[in-house]
């Protein structure tokens, strides 16, 4: 249970009984109203906006409105005291009681402790990595493919119905340079050598020479033998390509794999050229009238003799958010990258989306406005896509920076990264910082064990309780230690400062997952893990060694043990509930 939610219930039904009463005019809207911890614990456990919010419209002073409210909320049972500060802000500190409940609530429930059901069933499209299918995932990659797996499994927690997918680019330059590159590789396969400069037809300082395509080269001379050696490219290229395709997204497949990661759905942009769906959507803008033949200004900071103005197909962006109208055709004719994303886009919203979130690398941030754009313009607003831009990753090993290049055929390939610090703490870290800042990453820092390094922190933390809890049933052989016993314990007796802030910290689960969810914001599951659970938990367990009488177990006094030890097991279920959604499993002992 979000207990801000339920004392948001308790504010409206002080509300409501105050408009029986006549004191307040019936059917205000409390769209505005908050309840939520203030930022500084001194004032309160929670605090309310509501007479702000509703002052004016009640015509009463907000102090006046807060005291009728603040009556009603004092005699909440799950309130201790209800307080008015500043200019009508309302402070609430909260029963002992509400927060043993809230401690029992975690035990009972286990791993679906903070589960909701806000998303009632809603369908959610979360589409992330979507790399282009040229080479191995490199780190960067791996950021976006752990953020939006995360993100998806945090609204599948609050009740979204989500559906994970990846989108192929395998249409364009970039896969046809692809196809010449393993072209060149076939050809060494079969003995021809050569080097890149040797290719004709295309632009061979285009093409990727990374020895990642010595085995793709290899794989096709052993399916086609010599039959492409002698042919035009017109001829060898749609198998090749396809074939190279294939060969990388087998790669991409495993990589992700080996971070925990599947997709539902794959949705190949070939196919959408293929299928005729670019131009049925953009027959969609066309009949709002919505594209039309223009000149654009030369992008700022061009010189005049690098611009060539001439007539486009232009979609009018700038008349739904965007800065400028957008072209939706090349000087060939042929359609755009952004007339093929419309096309995708509407395709998701065909199938049933409206909310749609995708998952983009840093070099698409100026790209975001004009996708919102066609959007709103093919839906009328009834769809909403909301695109979270995951910024660099600096890879730092012995203490230098890792320079990444398909191109340059020089780069770290995400499966090697994995394969030094391993899936856990891989995904663990990759959410240590807000997606849109960018994050290094130390192949030697992140597994170091010290309180600097929040994987092991809140891996310690859990390790330590499961250490307490074999100590304990040493301690007291033949206790009933199960959840469901320790839920039933005399939690009275957890009255010491400490043990009552990890209390409202349990608590405080259910209201970040829904907070963290309703905000695509996946990184402040492991911001809270770290700083309110696995912090408090340490605190409590040093002021242990420090003072006896805090001390976990009491081997005299079985009781406050017990009470202890759901509070510990407290601990352990919310660092398993968010680890489960960050896709980590918990340890019981540290290596």
């Amino acid at each position: 249970m979000n207990y801000c939610t339920e004392l948001r219930r308790q504010v409206a039904a002080a509300v409501a009984a105050l408009a029986a009463e006549g004191v307040l005019p019936a059917g205000l809207d409390l769209a505005a109203v908050t309840v939520e911890p203030p930022r500084d614990t001194g004032h309160g456990d929670v605090a309310t906006n509501a007479a702000l919010v509703l002052a004016k419209p009640a015509r009463l002073a907000p102090r006046v409105l807060a005291e009728h409210i603040r009556g009603r909320l004092a005699a909440a049972p799950e309130v201790a005291t209800a307080e008015v500060a500043g200019p009508g802000f309302i402070n609430l500190r909260l029963a002992p009681a509400f927060w043993r409940a809230r401690l029992v609530d975690a035990l009972v429930a286990g791993r679906a402790y903070g589960d909701s059901t806000i998303g009632q069933g809603e369908p959610v499209n979360v589409e992330y990595v979507s790399a282009n299918p040229t080479g191995p995932l490199h780190v960067g990659h791996g950021r976006g493919a752990v953020f939006g797996d995360v993100l998806a499994a945090l609204l599948e927690k609050v009740g979204y119905h989500v559906t994970r997918e990846y989108y192929i680019n395998d249409a364009g330059f970039q896969v046809d340079a692809l196809a010449w590159s393993v072209y060149w590789r076939y050809r060494q396969a079969n003995g021809e050598a050569m080097g890149r400069e040797a290719i004709t037809g295309f632009d061979w300082r285009e093409t990727y020479p990374g020895e990642y395509l010595v085995p793709v080269g290899a794989a096709l001379a052993a399916r086609d033998g010599r039959r492409w050696l002698e042919v035009a490219p017109a001829d060898w290229l749609p198998a090749v390509r396809q074939f190279a395709i294939d060969a990388m997204l087998a790669l991409i497949d495993a990589d992700l794999a080996a971070l925990g990661i599947r997709h539902g759905v794959f949705t190949s942009e070939r196919a959408l050229h293929a299928d005729g769906r670019i131009d049925a959507a953009l027959a969609v803008l066309d009949q709002k009238g919505l594209i039309y033949q223009g000149v654009l200004e030369p992008p700022k900071g061009m010189k005049p003799d690098d611009w060539e103005p001439r007539p486009q197909t232009l979609f009018r962006a700038a008349n739904f958010g965007d800065d400028v109208d957008r072209p939706l055709k090349k000087s060939d004719g042929s359609w755009t990258y952004f007339a093929a994303d419309i096309a995708y886009h509407l395709d998701k919203v065909e199938r049933g989306f409206r909310t749609l979130i995708d998952v983009w690398g840093a070099d698409h941030g100026g790209y975001v406005k004009r996708v919102q754009a066609a959007l709103m313009a093919l839906t009328d607003g009834t769809a909403t896509l909301d695109v979270k831009i995951c910024q660099l990753v600096n890879l730092y090993q012995r203490g230098e920076l890792v320079r990444m290049s398909k191109r340059a055929g020089t780069f770290v390939t995400l499966s090697e990264v994995v394969d030094e610090v391993g899936k856990d703490v891989f995904r663990f870290y990759m959410l240590t910082r807000r997606n849109d800042a960018p994050l290094d990453f130390d192949l030697a820092k992140v597994l170091e064990q010290s309180r600097d390094n929040p994987v092991f922190y809140v891996q310690y933390a859990h390790a330590r309780v499961a250490s307490v809890m074999r100590h304990a049933r040493e301690m007291f052989p033949g206790a009933d230690l199960s959840d469901a016993a320790l839920a039933r314990a005399d939690l009275d007796r957890l009255v010491a400062p400490e043990e009552i802030a990890l209390k409202k910290a349990i608590a405080g689960w259910p209201r970040v997952v829904e907070v963290a969810a309703s905000a695509h914001e996946p990184h402040r599951i492991a911001f809270y893990l770290y700083d309110e659970i696995a912090a408090a938990f340490h605190g409590l367990w040093n002021r242990g060694k420090e003072t006896p009488e805090l001390r976990f177990l009491v081997a005299e006094d079985a009781a406050l043990s017990t009470a202890r030890l759901a509070l510990l097991r407290g601990v352990a279920t919310v660092i398993g509930a968010g680890l489960a959604v960050m896709g980590v499993e918990p340890v019981e002992e540290m290596r």
